[in-house]
């Protein structure tokens, strides 16, 4: 009897323990998105949150917490509990904002767990219909006619809409006043109803603007065209060479998550991004795929914080 018992002891003690990756998600997820419903950011996060719920067998829900210049939705996630079951997705304003604002209620570079890079934004320069420029120079040529009394429309102070127009400003000797709104959705509904001039967006959100003529556009901001509108040429072919501006997307975890969950969401994310059908629809939507690994991603936030506080100091930019 006392030989069977070890029996059953030695069974139960060679079965593997289920390691964290195997039991997470255990209950839903939330992708926390720093911008209201109907930008580009968020238009990825519901992109991605039905593939991720297929995958996991888990609901993934995204949560709108705009506000902040990004940090109330950042330091939600830096605040909660390790587990994974909290995400950020995670955009460009993450490596702007401490270049601008010192007392941050969380530290970037200590309180995530960056996992993966899902894509990347050329801006598309659009102005309302009734501005009469056709292209970059003529834009240029009624802003310097008219010194302080243009504007451009952001998501928001910090963000890559708002230093692509403080970028063109400073490449072009232009003074166009930037106006922030609390979101790219409230942006883009008075750029098309003409209360603002002009705006850098990320094509994501304007390409069906542009086809239907509410909004026309002047140039993209990365250096090569784009598939989405192979026909707009660059601002660095119309004359500022090298202007580059790109909006990102990643997904970032509470620090001290565990690393084999870190490594499923990495995983999971990075083949759901490189599917040939999501894919294809970022490219046709005007974003490009790219599903990093973790160290790629942690080198592009490193390159990113140092590009942009080189475009803050030269625009003379010191706070939000």
């Amino acid at each position: 009897m006392k030989s069977i018992k070890s029996l059953f002891l030695l069974a139960f003690l060679l079965i593997p323990a289920l390691s964290p990756a195997q039991n997470y998600p255990s209950r839903t997820v939330r992708l926390i998105v720093p911008f209201a419903a109907g930008g580009s950011t968020d238009v990825i996060a519901r992109i991605l949150a039905p593939k991720l719920s297929e995958a996991w067998g888990q609901q993934v829900i995204v949560d709108n917490r705009p506000g902040g210049n990004t940090t109330i939705a950042t330091d939600l996630v830096a605040k909660a509990a390790p587990d994974g079951h909290t995400l950020l997705v995670t955009p460009a304003p993450f490596t702007v904002v401490p270049s601008v604002m010192t007392k941050l209620p969380y530290d970037p570079a200590k309180d995530f767990e960056p996992i993966t890079l899902i894509n990347t934004t050329p801006m598309g320069l659009v102005v309302h219909p009734g501005v009469p420029a056709k292209n970059l120079p003529e834009l240029i040529a009624l802003a310097k006619k008219r010194p302080g009394q243009m504007n451009f429309g952001s998501s928001g102070s910090g963000g890559v809409p708002h230093l692509s127009g403080e970028l063109l400003n400073t490449m072009a000797g232009l003074k166009i006043m930037h106006v922030p709104y609390k979101g790219n959705a409230p942006a883009l509904a008075d750029l098309v109803g003409g209360h603002v001039d002009m705006a850098f967006n990320g094509l994501t959100s304007v390409v069906s603007f542009i086809k239907s003529g509410r909004l026309r556009v002047l140039g993209v901001t990365s250096i090569g065209r784009t598939a989405a509108l192979p026909d707009v040429p660059t601002l660095d072919e119309q004359g500022l060479k090298g202007f580059q501006a790109v909006a990102w997307n990643g997904l970032s975890a509470p620090a001290r998550t565990p690393r084999d969950a870190l490594v499923r969401i990495q995983e999971t994310s990075s083949r759901i991004i490189k599917s040939p059908d999501l894919a294809e629809q970022l490219k046709r939507d005007g974003s490009d795929p790219v599903g990093s690994s973790t160290a790629e991603f942690q080198a592009h936030l490193r390159d990113e914080v140092v590009k942009w506080k080189k475009v803050l100091d030269r625009a003379g930019i010191k706070s939000f």
